[in-house]
């Protein structure tokens, strides 16, 4: 692991960490609006008992790759209980993860659907916000979490980035140690940056319906990259 900062994990594990995840009632807003979700549900779904509760991150603990979102989606993960799954961009990423040998599988429905990946995948926030849109201050709550994740995870070699959001969330913690400058690592699909702790950050649209619907970013894109990214790890 080659993440050195002045921080100290809080957390022995990440299944320590998970817990702590879980029973987070720091932000009022996303509280409120999570358990709102969870209570109305979706049309579709009114036979689910959603999650209604943040979303810890899950994987493999000696992973090199580290995936990271923006937040749970309201339907999805605030749904099932685990980030990307259950939703249609959990639908593109997970059969793209399969293609290039990252995931057992092309699918992500259920916690207990028997999903193994080869890596780890979290988000940078742990509840979804409303619009999909956290404040700063929602942001900054969270940041511990990731912090530990990322602590935790004694083997990472390569964090890939899905959206600005998560992207830059990866930035701002190896900031902390290092006098990194944001501007310098502009986000962009396909953008590949060696940061100063030695870790290799990447960059990609985030495979939401409406980058894939308006063709942002397609099937072909995203495994062409993948197989770029999954080379970084051996």
């Amino acid at each position: 692991m080659l993440f050195m900062t002045h921080s100290k994990t809080m957390f022995k594990n990440l299944s320590e960490l998970e817990k702590a995840v879980v029973q987070c009632k720091k932000c009022d807003r996303l509280v409120s609006f999570r358990e709102k979700v969870a209570k109305e549900k979706r049309k579709s779904y009114m036979h689910w008992d959603y999650w209604g509760k943040p979303v810890p991150g899950y994987g493999n603990p000696n992973a090199k790759i580290m995936i990271l979102g923006l937040a749970p989606a309201a339907h999805g993960g605030n749904r099932t209980g685990r980030v990307f799954t259950g939703d249609k961009s959990a639908e593109f990423l997970f059969n793209c993860l399969y293609h290039v040998g990252l995931s057992n599988q092309p699918n992500s429905d259920h916690r207990d659907d028997g999903l193994e990946i080869n890596g780890y995948i979290t988000a940078a926030v742990k509840c979804v916000p409303p619009g999909d849109k956290p404040t700063a201050e929602e942001k900054e709550y969270c940041k511990n979490y990731l912090s530990n994740e990322f602590e935790l995870l004694k083997e990472l070699k390569v964090v890939l980035g899905l959206g600005k959001i998560g992207f830059e969330s990866c930035l701002k913690f190896v900031r902390e140690t290092y006098p990194i400058k944001m501007k310098d690592y502009k986000f962009g699909h396909g953008v590949r940056y060696k940061l100063p702790n030695g870790i290799i950050l990447f960059g990609s649209f985030h495979p939401s319906p409406r980058n894939v619907n308006t063709g942002r970013l397609n099937f072909e894109m995203m495994v062409s990259f993948l197989e770029e990214v999954k080379k970084e790890i051996g």
